[in-house]
């Protein structure tokens, strides 16, 4: 087995071969991700089968959190039983197209995150200490570093072939007493996937340009 000295060793060097080809994203990729991609409300009835499921989440575990954190727990709502129980939590607006995505990705958030920081954050063996005692960080960082994830978790959707419909109109405290009673995890966000029905858009919504949002100092 080899020491974590070495181990660190091969991890930068790595990190130096791939800096050094110096890879951007070719415009086919900025598409798919987010120049030519959209929010959809309607769906093909299409099956997202397990495994594609499966390789968006092995994509989206990749993105960065603070320390490594790792927060985001992830409900898939498939069957119609299950999406009988999530139906009463949202909006009205929001059932049928719930209702009409082969799946709806729960993003939540476990508070008690912290607890897997040992396996996770090696270099820091005392890691969970700074949130053991402390709801108030534990639920800052959770929220935050979870809702990362959960974007991470669209765009990973989109890498594997999946249509995206992100939603936040729902009672996150029925929903949480729904599914995740008894539990230290909270709904966040949720995100229809499938294979869209593209009848359903509309025009794309402008966007703020640069001078609006941006500033150098």
């Amino acid at each position: 087995m080899q020491d974590t000295e070495t181990l660190d060793n091969i991890a930068r060097q790595a990190a130096a071969d791939f800096q050094s080809k110096e890879l951007t994203a070719d415009d086919a990729t900025l598409q798919l991700l987010f120049t030519e991609a959209r929010t959809h409300y309607g769906w093909q009835d299409r099956t997202v089968k397990d495994e594609t499921l499966r390789a968006l989440y092995e994509i989206a575990k990749m993105g960065p959190t603070s320390m490594n954190q790792q927060p985001m727990r992830i409900l898939f709502v498939r069957s119609e039983n299950a999406k009988d129980r999530l139906e009463p939590a949202l909006f009205e607006a929001n059932r049928p197209k719930m209702r009409s995505a082969p799946v709806t990705a729960i993003i939540a958030h476990d508070l008690n995150f912290w607890e897997e920081l040992p396996n996770v954050f090696p270099p820091n063996p005392d890691a969970q200490e700074i949130f053991k005692n402390n709801a108030t960080a534990a639920q800052v960082n959770a929220f935050r570093n979870g809702t990362l994830q959960g974007a991470y978790v669209m765009l990973a959707a989109r890498a594997v072939g999946l249509d995206v419909g992100a939603m936040s109109g729902f009672d996150n405290a029925k929903l949480d007493e729904e599914f995740f009673h008894g539990t230290s995890l909270k709904s966040n966000f949720l995100v229809n996937l499938g294979y869209a029905d593209t009848s359903k858009i509309f025009r794309r919504l402008p966007r703020l340009d640069y001078e609006t949002v941006c500033e150098t100092i």
